[in-house]
C-alpha cells in the first residue's frame, strides 16, 4: 500500500458502531452535546410558545368577561332611563304627589315672568 491510500481509507470500525448505538454513547455525544446550543434554543421557544398561548387565553376569557358585563350595563342603563321617564310624567309626578300626602297642588294658570326696571 502506499502512503496515499492509507490516508484515504476510512479506519476500521469493528463493530464499534453497533457498540455505540446500543450503548447511548453515540446519541449523547455524537448528536446531543455537538447541537445542545438548539436543543436549549428550541427548549426556550417552546416554553415561551406555551406561556403565549396561556397569556392569550387569559385575554380572551377577561374581554369575553368585560363584554358580558358591558352588555348588562347598558340593559340596566335602558331600564333605569325607561323608569325616569316614566316616573317624571307630570301625571305620575300629581300621582306621587298625592300618594305620599305632600301639601302641592298643580298649577291651574302658567307660569309668567316678572320684570323689574333698573333706574
Amino acid at each position: 500500500m502506499t502512503t496515499e491510500s492509507v490516508k484515504n481509507r476510512k479506519p476500521a470500525r469493528n463493530g464499534n458502531f453497533l457498540k455505540e448505538l446500543l450503548s447511548g454513547s453515540m446519541i449523547s455525544e455524537k448528536i446531543i452535546l455537538k447541537n445542545l446550543g438548539y436543543i436549549l434554543l428550541l427548549t426556550l421557544l417552546a416554553a415561551i410558545y406555551i406561556g403565549n398561548r396561556f397569556h392569550a387565553e387569559r385575554i380572551t376569557r377577561e374581554i369575553t368577561r368585560l363584554e358580558r358585563e358591558v352588555k348588562d350595563l347598558k340593559a340596566e342603563s335602558l331600564s333605569t332611563s325607561a323608569d325616569l321617564m316614566f316616573i317624571s310624567r307630570q301625571s305620575e309626578v300629581y300621582r306621587l304627589v298625592k300618594e305620599k300626602g305632600l301639601d302641592l297642588e298643580e298649577l291651574k294658570t302658567p307660569p309668567f315672568r316678572l320684570l323689574v326696571d333698573k333706574k
